[in-house]
């Protein structure tokens, strides 16, 4: 048996955006009776661990990513009792809910005044003044969302910090109050069944404390944000260890978002076996290879080398030093990764969508799904123009800069609208595709809270389930293979093949007399592949493990196979057998 097993590293995780998953109401937007209705559907998918975004009672000003309650839901979705059920049919189901805790900020009903018990939980510092005797914020940080990180509150001349949204004031964490009022959260859910936590921008909670100016030495940097003094910051590894006690007392699942952060070298800090903080993290690198600073809604074409490099240096790191690899390519806050990464072409999408399954998931790490990943679900349509988007993030850029600085240029207006089909947060927020009935299934009712992507009569759930040929079937099919092979596929080795290439992705997965070589064109043309010398055995005597497509792959006279567009296969070769 590999050394430091956990249950969590051979599972694999599937997120649910809950107001876009199921209506079970007809009130248009999606509720936890709607998820447990479709529970079988996830058993069949071959999931362990079902992550919900946040279900607990919010002002909604971030889609429930400013949380007004820790111990109640948000009436739209259900009770605590539907919550309740929801894990009893879970885990009748061998699965584990995993819950979204957000607690680097919270909603901002709790800053009225000086004396308000609660006003030392959050971050309060007076104004700076200028030569002119003009006031300004406390210091040059910038929002997530745009603007300025600090908020004027008038009635105590201060202001606070938030990083994300106005409404969303960033929590005081050198507040022994703060952590543990935090530390009863968790204690709470775990108690009521919660198998673990996704941590919302978790290494955020620590900031420098002289909360100094950002240098602003290159404009395009996203360190000119401030990200270097409040990500990772000097408390990090002490309020980690921390929530780490409780969740080992619990033989809890975590997963920490961690922004800003591109060296292994500082997350494994977080995530080594033997740290006792958090056993993965979502690190950004593959997310940013398309986003440009400082903005995202610019264009940028990713490319494969970087591709390689980030894949095979986290790979790598994390192996070598016993940490653990968060591995996802779509979430709540992403486009759709056919569309980024790969072709939607109608000719080219379940391939691409394969494609990317087979990359991703036999990659040495836990694999999250995303809800409609599995399906090949796309981006919004290309008739979508900016009055269809809900999102909070692409509705202020469009607000800040477009309409203030590029309102008359409609040549730069369609260019920044491509960039939002392509990346806004909404691409991944339209309503799950359950069928081809009006609403794609999702619900009975009125209009959905946003609108439903016009493929859902051909993309769909109803259309793929049991169909051997759909992508939900291929998706199925890769996380039978990391549970028969658990050895190979969670504790096995990675290393890269034929890194020039640049149009196919080709990697080596190795455990005891096992190795396994994947390999992925990301590409709609057919490439001719030179076999490296160390493949050839196992091409020629190996057993092929998955395909998402069927041909001859033998390799020629002049050692060479034709590798199809999109194509992708995996193929095992067993050296005790040879």
């Amino acid at each position: 048996m590999p050394e430091n097993t956990a249950w969590w590293k051979e599972s694999t995780v599937y997120q649910i955006y809950p107001s876009s998953f199921k209506d079970s109401n007809g009130d248009g937007i999606g509720d936890i009776p709607g998820i447990i209705s479709e529970l079988d559907y996830l058993q069949k998918l071959g999931v362990d661990l079902v992550w919900l975004s946040p279900i607990l009672q919010s002002p909604q000003v971030d889609m429930g990513y400013d949380v007004s309650d820790y111990y109640a839901i948000h009436p739209p979705y259900g009770t605590m009792e539907d919550v309740d059920n929801l894990i009893k049919g879970l885990n009748a189901r061998g699965m584990k809910y995993i819950m979204d805790l957000v607690v680097n900020h919270t909603s901002d009903q709790s800053r009225s005044s000086k004396e308000n018990p609660y006003r030392d939980w959050y971050i309060w510092k007076p104004p700076r003044y200028d030569e002119h005797g003009n006031r300004q914020p406390p210091n040059n940080w910038i929002a997530a969302f745009e603007g300025s990180a600090w908020e004027y509150d008038e009635a105590t001349d201060e202001y606070y910090l938030h990083l994300f949204a106005v409404e969303q004031p960033d929590l005081n964490w050198e507040n022994p109050k703060v952590r543990a009022a935090v530390h009863d959260i968790m204690r709470y859910w775990l108690d009521k069944g919660v198998s673990g936590f996704r941590m919302d921008v978790i290494n955020m909670i620590s900031k420098d404390q002289s909360f100094p100016d950002a240098p602003i030495t290159n404009p395009n940097s996203p360190w000119q944000h401030g990200a270097q003094f409040y990500c990772n910051g000097p408390r990090i590894h002490e309020f980690l260890q921390d929530l780490g006690k409780i969740l080992k007392e619990y033989d809890a699942f975590s997963v920490g978002e961690m922004p800003n952060v591109y060296d292994p070298a500082e997350i494994v800090k977080c995530v080594g076996f033997d740290r006792g903080e958090l056993a993965m993290a979502f690190q950004f690198e593959i997310m940013d290879l398309d986003q440009p600073a400082p903005t995202k809604f610019l264009p940028k074409k990713w490319e494969m080398s970087a591709l390689k490099e980030v894949v095979s240096r986290w790979q790598t790191f994390m192996y070598e030093n016993d940490g653990w690899n968060a591995l996802y390519l779509e979430n709540h806050d992403q486009g759709r990764s056919i569309c980024r990464f790969a072709s939607p072409k109608p000719e080219f999408r379940a391939y691409s969508a394969k494609m990317l399954a087979t990359f991703l998931g036999l990659q040495s790490g836990t694999p999250f799904v995303y809800q409609g990943q599995e399906l090949g679900l796309a981006n919004v349509p290309d008739s979508w123009g900016i009055d269809k988007f809900r999102d909070l993030e692409t509705l202020n850029y469009w607000k800040d800069e477009i309409l203030q600085h590029h309102a008359q240029d409609t040549e730069y207006q369609e260019m920044t609208m491509k960039e939002i089909r392509l990346k806004s947060r909404d691409n991944g927020r339209l309503p799950m595709q359950w069928n081809k009935e009006k609403f794609a299934g999702f619900t009975t009712g009125t209009e959905p809270w946003i609108g439903v992507n016009e493929d859902y009569e051909e993309w769909n759930a109803a259309a793929q389930v049991g169909n051997p040929d759909s992508v939900f079937e291929y998706w199925a099919q890769i996380l039978r293979l990391r549970k028969k092979y658990k050895n190979l596929f969670a504790y096995g080795s990675y290393k890269l093949i034929d890194e020039p290439n640049q149009d196919l992705f080709a990697y080596l997965r190795a455990y005891g007399d096992q190795t396994a070589l994947i390999l992925t064109n990301f590409t709609e043309k057919e490439v001719g592949w030179t076999v490296p010398s160390e493949v050839v055995p196992i091409l020629k005597g190996g057993t092929l493990l998955v395909e998402n497509r069927n041909h001859d792959r033998s390799i020629s006279s002049d050692g060479t196979i034709t590798v199809q567009p999109l194509e992708a296969f995996a193929v095992l070769l067993n050296k005790s057998s040879v």
